[in-house]
């Protein structure tokens, strides 16, 4: 590269930069900033009706893990905090891997209809979120309530003797979530397999192949990418639902962002609500981060 060259090169990078500097505050201000209030926050001390007292503490990271027993002045399991983890964890990955069983066979029934139909069907997967999530909420109430849709057809088609009780358990907040979010599972999977050379499928069926060994060795790992990017989309919102749960659970089963609202809400516990966010954060940074290692472990391999 010539010295001109060089010079242009070196311009053209720090005009980039000059011109990025407002996007940069904006992304400092609004999302950096917050951040970092929330992690001074985490180490204060709470305040007698909200807010937090300008001590130092850590009182609010370990309320996470323990709880202090108001008879015997002793330190316990926060058993509470620990169930809510789990039950976001455990209802995040079971709705991840429904949404991927529901949705990779009809993105490849997308993805194999002629080009004209696809179109369609791609608008009607994308037509939910044309609607205010919290009405989706409410529409799958309609649906499992006692009441509802559901009970009302087990009940005439004498499947059942009386109305199954759906409502304020995790099986209702698994059903609306897995509704919510399978979008967002079956667009990036269509992606990976309208790019998906289907000449493969003749291959592997001239090498005598059967179908699951083609599935699970030709189809799974060519659209791997696709898989987890959906993975992704689904899990991080997942772990984060508060909407849905607070519908569907009402207010009995929690979720970790009903558990971090009711601790800047009606619990007053500012500090431990900060620390729950951090946590949630950090949680989700480590899903997105092994998403970015296997995807450049994709590339690498070609």
């Amino acid at each position: 590269m010539s010295p001109a060259e060089e010079t242009s090169a070196r311009t053209s990078a720090r005009n980039g930069w000059i011109l990025s500097i407002p996007a940069l505050v904006v992304l400092g201000l609004a999302a950096v900033g917050p951040l970092l209030i929330i992690l001074l926050y985490s180490f204060l001390e709470a305040g007698t009706h909200g807010n937090v007292v300008w001590a130092f503490s850590t009182k609010g990271w370990s309320q996470i893990l323990w709880t202090k027993d108001i008879f015997t002045d002793t330190y316990v399991w926060a058993d509470a905090h620990l169930s809510i983890l789990w039950r976001s964890v455990k209802l995040s990955l079971l709705t991840t891997l429904t949404t991927f069983a529901v949705g990779f066979p009809t993105a490849w029934f997308i993805a194999t209809r002629p080009p004209r139909q696809r179109a369609m069907w791609l608008f009607l997967i994308t037509i939910p979120f044309w609607t205010n999530l919290l009405i989706r909420t409410y529409a799958i109430n309609e649906v499992i309530r006692n009441e509802g849709i559901l009970n009302v057809l087990l009940l005439k088609l004498g499947i059942v003797s009386e109305p199954l009780h759906l409502m304020y358990t995790d099986v209702a907040i698994f059903t609306g979530m897995t509704y919510v979010y399978l979008p967002l599972m079956v667009l990036p999977l269509f992606a990976a397999i309208d790019r998906f050379d289907m000449r493969l499928l003749e291959a592997g069926y001239d090498l005598y192949a059967g179908r699951w060994q083609i599935l699970r060795r030709i189809i799974l790992p060519v659209v791997k990418p696709g898989i987890i990017a959906g993975s992704i989309l689904v899990f991080v919102p997942s772990l984060g639902a508060y909407v849905t749960p607070r519908v569907l659970g009402g207010g009995k089963q929690m979720m970790l962002g009903n558990l971090i609202d009711l601790q800047f809400g009606q619990g007053k516990n500012w500090p431990l609500g900060a620390a729950l966010s951090l946590t949630l954060l950090v949680i989700v940074t480590l899903a997105l981060l092994y998403y970015v290692k296997v995807a450049n472990g994709e590339k690498r391999n070609g």
